[in-house]
């Protein structure tokens, strides 16, 4: 069905069903500007020092909060402090993408190296295999990189 008629039938604008032909998956919703915090930003650079100037305490999003209020007389709400702190702990995280290694899935590669044979040193062609999963791995040498070999 063309685009026009899917609208119709779906009771859709024309430019959402075009959105939705672009997309495989609907692409969600992306934040164009930073967040604007005007109650919480002149307090952050305090935040940040409490934070990084004492790593072994725990600092709590309450605690900073009640520290913020009675020691230098912020007038904002929990809840800013709050996400303040977890975007920030979140941005420090390490992260980490898990290698996997499949089962029969191999990789392969050729090269050469210095060898010394018979104590003549000479260059060998190989051919490495290695299967990941397994961790085992074939090593062969050949004296010249031929289809033959």
């Amino acid at each position: 069905m063309s685009q026009r008629e899917a609208a119709r039938h779906f009771d859709v604008s024309r430019d959402s069903v075009a959105k939705m032909m672009a997309f495989s998956v609907p692409p969600g919703y992306r934040r164009i500007a930073p967040v604007k915090r005007p109650k919480l930003d002149a307090f952050t650079g305090i935040i940040d020092d409490w934070l990084e100037g004492d790593r072994k305490q725990r600092h709590t999003a309450k605690r900073v909060f009640e520290r913020l209020r009675d020691e230098h007389g912020f007038r904002g709400g929990y809840t800013i402090v709050k996400d303040y702190m977890r975007e920030r702990e979140r941005r420090g995280r390490e992260m980490f993408v898990p290698l996997t290694h499949p089962p029969r899935h191999a990789q392969a590669d050729f090269g050469e190296a210095v060898v010394v044979i018979g104590g003549i040193e000479q260059k060998a062609h190989f051919f490495v295999m290695d299967l990941p999963h397994s961790d085992a791995c074939f090593v062969r040498a050949y004296p010249a990189a031929t289809a033959e070999a």
